[in-house]
């Protein structure tokens, strides 16, 4: 078994831990990598779906791991209580379910030591959202994979951060302030290629097109704007 590139890089966040929870673990591929490269000693696998925990379960007998890694059925973390796992992974899944199930259950999220969290979507609005509850954005990555780019995160919950971060602007939301600051290399090439689509979009604008085109016009060129401003971090480097 062998991670695509963006399991690795979920994997890497994950720091040496005694239980790891993986909620929505599909084929439990992340869990069994960290429990046979002994990362953490045990895991548990949790899907709100059979169909998939059936998969994950015929993962783990084929790895010989049934003594380590737990398979459960569960929406979210309702299935896990407090202090039961040291770190939980969240990746695959929309941002709005992932923050659906961090305040379904924040006295489950509060007693983690680390979450690390790959949404698919709405990646601005969850960053807010962790802000907002005193989470901790401590690591970002991002990989590039079939195409598609992938950010993610490390963070740490309300009450085990060390200092607060104080507010993200808007550029620093949508982007990630950790990538920014680190210049991230995908993250520019996201940002090089996504400054190039919206001026191809803005270009085949027609003149004149009524109200609603220049609706569209002005958020394009919002668009541009907050672009240019996450590759100013990038100014003078490579």
């Amino acid at each position: 078994m062998e991670l695509s590139k963006r399991l690795q890089a979920v994997a890497s966040l994950v720091d040496r831990c005694g239980c790891v929870a993986d909620i929505g673990t599909d084929h439990a591929y992340v869990p069994i990598d960290l429990v046979r490269r002994g990362i953490a000693s045990r895991a548990i696998a949790m899907d709100v779906h059979e169909g998939p925990l059936g998969r994950a379960a015929c993962h783990v007998r084929g790895a010989g791991l049934e003594g380590k890694i737990e398979l459960r059925l569960s929406d979210g973390l309702e299935k896990l209580s407090p202090g039961e796992a040291d770190q939980v992974i969240m990746a695959g899944m929309g941002g709005a379910l992932v923050t659906r199930i961090l305040k379904g259950r924040m006295e489950v999220a509060r007693d983690l030591e680390a979450c690390v969290l790959q949404p698919q979507s709405e990646i601005s609005k969850v960053r807010a959202f962790l802000l907002e509850e005193g989470f901790l954005i401590i690591e970002e990555q991002m990989v590039r994979e079939d195409g598609k780019y992938y950010p993610m995160m490390r963070v740490l919950p309300p009450g085990k951060a060390q200092k607060d971060d104080g507010k993200w602007d808007e550029v620093q939301l949508r982007f990630g302030k950790r990538l920014l600051e680190d210049r991230h290399p995908v993250l520019k090439e996201f940002l090089e290629k996504n400054l190039r689509l919206t001026r191809q979009i803005m270009d085949g604008l027609p003149k004149g097109g009524g109200e609603r085109v220049e609706e569209r016009r002005a958020g394009l060129c919002l668009e541009m704007e907050h672009i240019r401003r996450g590759l100013e971090y990038y100014d003078g480097r490579d």
